[in-house]
C-alpha cells in the first residue's frame, strides 16, 4: 500500500512540476514580444515562422503566449 501512496505523490509532484514549467515558457522578455508582433504583423499566424527568429522557443510556445496576450474575439 505504501508503494501505491508514493505512486500516487510522485504523480502529483511531477504534474505540479510540468505546471510550473509551462507558466515559465510564457514569459517573453520585451525584446521577445515586440520581436512576436513584428513578425506576426508580417505572416500572421505563421508560428513556425516566428519561432525560427527567436532561438529556443518552439511554435507551440509563441501560439501559447499570443494566445493568453491576445486572444481573438469572433
Amino acid at each position: 500500500m505504501a508503494e501505491s501512496e508514493r505512486s500516487s505523490s510522485d504523480e502529483t509532484f511531477v504534474n505540479s512540476q510540468a505546471e510550473s514549467n509551462e507558466e515559465k515558457t510564457l514569459e517573453f522578455s520585451e525584446d521577445e514580444e515586440a520581436l512576436v508582433i513584428r513578425m506576426y504583423n508580417l505572416v500572421g499566424k505563421r508560428w513556425s515562422l516566428i519561432a525560427g527568429r527567436i532561438p529556443g522557443r518552439t511554435a507551440e510556445e509563441i501560439e501559447k503566449y499570443w494566445n493568453s496576450r491576445y486572444p481573438t474575439t469572433e
